[in-house]
């Protein structure tokens, strides 16, 4: 083999070798990604059947059922609600009529089971697509409200 050659596959392998970790590292990415949505585009069929991602809004007062395991809430942002099913801990800061962010899969029947519940830190922090879903809500019933009751 000439000098020249050996210098083209050398060259050749080190492509290989930087595709094939190129590769690995976007699927590494792809599976660790996780999507937010809220209720709304659960409702709408936005989010995906069986795929894992995180759903935030406020519980829903009154819906926390607690089983021997499991617990049982509804997460709202006031126009749309599902129900998510959790297993273990729940966070101190916890509470129904409070903001939580659950991460989970969602079944056929639209029950997302979660495998992490967050419980918002702060009285003044919401994430900003909770947030913005929860303001839409709150004009959509204003304005149906005004139009039912001129």
């Amino acid at each position: 083999m000439t000098p020249r050659q050996k210098r083209f596959w050398f060259i050749t392998c080190g492509i290989v070798v930087l595709c094939l970790a190129a590769a690995f590292v976007l699927n590494a990415f792809q599976s660790n990604l996780v999507f937010f949505f809220t209720p709304s585009q659960v409702a709408r069929g936005e989010a995906p059947k069986n795929r894992l991602f995180r759903i935030g809004g406020m519980v829903k007062e009154g819906t926390l059922k607690r089983g021997k395991d499991e617990i049982e809430f509804i997460v709202t942002d006031f126009s749309n609600e599902v129900v998510v099913h959790y297993t273990g801990l729940l966070p101190d800061l916890f509470k129904e009529g409070k903001g939580v962010v659950a991460q989970g899969r969602l079944s056929d029947d639209n029950v997302l089971t979660a495998t992490e519940v967050l419980a918002k830190h702060d009285e003044n922090y919401m994430p900003p697509a909770a947030k913005d879903a929860i303001d839409k809500a709150a004009i959509e019933r204003a304005s149906k409200s005004l139009k039912t009751n001129p």
